[in-house]
């Protein structure tokens, strides 16, 4: 999980005796993804679970020894790693804008460089996820959603994806790993092929019905959706529980099954809406008789935002006479601020969020009810806080509701709240 240039850096700064200076590392976004108004930090807890088993084993050291990618000095260091600095950053689930200083990593320049891909891989996907996924919860306006995407991504990507989305507010995923993983709920009834594996559409229902109850969601646009519904409502009656449409005009459909259910006595049963859902769609489907969304591929792609850009920058360190100083980048469309970092967001008398402001150097000054965002992750090499997933769902819903109307559109426009540093 490490990128080759972070031991190239190591060995040459081992070699130089530079490679114990204190130094500070940032994790932030320059910017949003295009036209986003906030997003969404997840993959911490899943950052500080894999800090503590970043560990180089034999096999990893043979292979770093005999490509010579490091010489044996490095290799010597690299058997001994323990990450012995701080970490301190935003809460799972906590909204963030662009120069968020989202983790802080504080350490020797040699245990703190070669973490920068192990965070960024994990950080960058799983804020990407949360994000679209919270634009999509906030779509639903209150209906719950469903991540069911494991088939269009990678297996691991589909575990940590339902994860993150969960945190923004997607009641349950179709993934049972994320399941016994991490506690997310599950849920899953059938597919077309279990209907097509029958000699008629009411003998598949039957054995659904049989073995799963009439609670259960039967998928009614396997052949004729009127026909289909007629036959749940047949085999099941008013206890049945939800119907799903997979396909075609999602909202005409869902106004004609409802006008049948609820003509046939049906008013308690759901329609669940699947079909390349993203929240463009859901926003569309807000006037329907629809009870829930089942999202796939464009939640595990970040709903065409698949990174959220983050990058690890070295923002201050150890000078010749010990005192720490600032560094930053001056490349064009690429610079940094330099200095350590602490944020707070701004809010009004009314509890609104006003701006995103950080202190470089110090903590910004709190006028009155401003709310601190940076927690301790990590302390001297021992995680503090390993950020519990259900913590964090309730921690989102509380700053996303903070946030000003307008982050609530899904127009184009810029951060719904400007971000503002204090220097000390």
């Amino acid at each position: 999980m490490t990128d080759h240039y972070e031991l190239t850096m190591l060995q040459a700064a081992l070699a130089s005796g530079e490679a114990n200076r204190r130094c500070v590392f940032e994790a932030f976004a320059r910017r949003l993804p295009d036209g986003r108004r906030y997003g969404v930090i997840a993959g911490t807890g899943r950052v500080l679970e894999a800090l503590e088993q970043f560990r180089f084993g034999d096999d990893e050291l043979r292979f770093l020894a005999d490509q010579k990618v490091v010489d044996r000095r490095t290799v010597d260091w690299l058997a001994a790693y323990r990450f012995s600095g701080d970490v301190s950053g935003y809460a799972e689930g906590e909204c963030y804008f662009p120069q968020s200083p989202v983790l802080v990593v504080e350490s020797t320049f040699a245990e703190g460089v070669i973490l920068e891909t192990l965070v960024l891989s994990i950080l960058n996907h799983d804020t990407a996820i949360a994000s679209a996924a919270s634009r999509m919860t906030t779509a639903a306006v209150g209906r719950p959603c469903i991540e069911m995407g494991s088939r269009r991504t990678h297996e691991e990507s589909a575990v940590a994806a339902a994860r993150a989305a969960y945190i923004a507010g997607f009641d349950a995923t179709s993934n049972l790993e994320a399941g016994r993983r991490y506690g997310v709920p599950t849920t899953g009834t059938a597919a077309h092929a279990f209907t097509l594996l029958y000699d008629s559409e009411k003998a598949a229902f039957t054995a659904q019905v049989d073995a799963l109850g009439k609670g259960t969601t039967l998928l009614v646009d396997t052949y004729d959706v009127r026909t289909a519904v007629a036959l749940a409502m047949d085999i099941a009656g008013p206890e049945l529980g939800a119907v799903r449409l997979d396909s075609g005009d999602l909202l005409i459909q869902a106004t004609e099954v409802r006008a049948q259910l609820d003509a046939a006595g049906n008013t308690d049963t759901r329609i669940i809406v699947t079909s390349d859902l993203d929240e463009y769609a859901i926003a569309g489907l807000a006037a329907g008789p629809v009870s829930g969304y089942g999202v796939g591929t464009a939640l595990v792609t970040g709903s065409g935002a698949p990174t959220a850009s983050m990058v690890y920058k070295l923002v201050q360190r150890e000078d010749a006479s010990g005192r720490m100083e600032g560094v930053a980048k001056k490349s064009k469309d690429k610079a940094s601020v330099g200095g350590r970092k602490w944020a707070m967001r701004r809010l009004d008398g009314s509890g609104v969020a006003q701006a995103e402001v950080i202190g470089i150097g110090e903590h910004p000054r709190d006028d009155g009810n401003d709310r601190p965002l940076m927690i301790d992750l990590v302390r001297a090499g021992e995680v503090v806080d390993h950020q519990d997933i259900h913590e964090a769902r309730a921690r989102h819903q509380a700053s996303r509701a903070e946030l000003p109307r307008a982050a609530a559109q899904l127009s184009r426009g810029e951060p719904v709240i400007p971000t503002i540093y204090e220097e000390d």
